[in-house]
């Protein structure tokens, strides 16, 4: 399995895998995508990731930010080298 040092092009699809491998549960399909949940401290961070199609810089950003899902840039490259796409 090659190990990124930059983010590869993602799909929704790979995003919600990822995702569920760290942690986040299902919280089924919403108008625009699939709705991913997980409790961190004494919040619930909630996000909807649009599927099937490669996500665009903006798009992959604000999943990734810190009112969504807060790993970042870095974190998704950690869990991409962590369970591979």
């Amino acid at each position: 399995m090659p190990q990124y040092r930059k983010l590869p092009a993602i799909t929704g699809n790979q995003l919600v895998t990822l995702l569920m491998k760290d942690g986040w549960k299902n919280c089924g399909q919403k108008t625009h995508g699939i709705g991913l949940a997980k409790k961190v401290g004494n919040r619930t961070l909630v996000t909807v990731v649009p599927i099937n199609r490669i996500l665009v810089d903006f798009v992959l950003s604000s999943i990734l930010g810190p009112k969504q899902t807060c790993i970042g840039k870095k974190g998704l490259l950690e869990l991409v080298n962590k369970y591979g796409l």
